[in-house]
């Protein structure tokens, strides 16, 4: 993948959420590399590391679970798709954090925002970019997850944001596939990433199947391949295979049994 197109549109202009680590940053990577060298505005509350700074990613800093922060840094991010008005623009939602307990014994604040930012950040980015969008053509890349197949009992919250997204994604592309504008959902697995670490664990409590580079390097293959949604690696594909052919009740008994063999330190 030498050029980063769209309905054989160029992209000129790549806007990431949480691109100072994990999948965010190796967004930011693989973007670099590409021969026609797109622009890329990250919008998180933490700097990318100095060497993408260096290579010309733009930052700018911003509490995404908060509407207003938003709001107020929409005129930052206007001015930097100007600067870069000669192609097509590509907004991928990856910011999100989850969380790990039975919702009862949660911080409500917490989950709320999460929600906030897991959901309403993505909803409201892409309502402020979408004229933009469908001006100058480009796509939309939403990082939900496995979790978004099921109900997912001691991450309740976090798995129904992730569903939001799902369905959210899929009504968006039936919506914009004849307006240049082309959106995918991305649906990982267990991920080596801070991802964890922010549900509350020191370390991983289960398996990671992978990477963040592999889960974005297949993430552009099926953006290029102009599909609606990918689920990442061959075992949570068979696994989603599995589960979508369960009536829903048994599938959350069994996602809630899973999780719960997990335990906190």
């Amino acid at each position: 993948m030498n050029s980063l197109k769209c309905a054989d549109k160029k992209i000129s202009a790549v806007v990431v959420t949480g691109g100072s680590s994990g999948i965010g940053e190796s967004f930011i990577a693989s973007i670099s590399n590409l021969e026609d060298n797109p622009a890329i505005c990250n919008l998180s509350r933490t700097e990318p590391a100095k060497k993408w700074l260096d290579r010309g990613v733009r930052h700018i800093s911003c509490d995404l679970s908060i509407g207003q922060e938003i709001e107020r840094v929409v005129p930052e991010i206007q001015a930097f798709l100007a600067e870069h008005a000669d192609g097509g623009v590509l907004l991928i939602n990856n910011s999100g954090f989850g969380g790990y307990g039975e919702f009862h014994t949660q911080s409500l604040r917490r989950d709320l925002s999460m929600i906030d930012l897991n959901v309403r950040a993505c909803v409201h980015l892409a309502g402020l970019l979408m004229p933009t969008l469908i001006e100058r053509g480009g796509g939309i890349i939403n990082v939900a997850s496995t979790a978004c197949f099921q109900p997912t009992p001691l991450m309740a919250t976090y798995g129904a944001t992730k569903s939001f997204l799902h369905s959210w994604s899929l009504a968006l592309s039936d919506e914009l596939k004849d307006k240049g504008v082309r959106v995918l959902c991305v649906c990982p697995g267990p991920t080596a990433t801070n991802f964890f670490r922010a549900a509350g664990f020191k370390e991983s409590p289960i398996s990671v199947g992978t990477t963040a580079d592999k889960v974005v390097d297949e993430s552009m293959r099926a953006f290029f391949k102009d599909k609606w949604i990918v689920t990442t690696g061959f075992w949570n594909k068979m696994g989603v295979g599995i589960s979508s052919k369960l009536p829903k009740v048994l599938v959350t008994k069994l996602s809630g049994g899973t999780l719960r063999k997990i335990r906190q330190p």
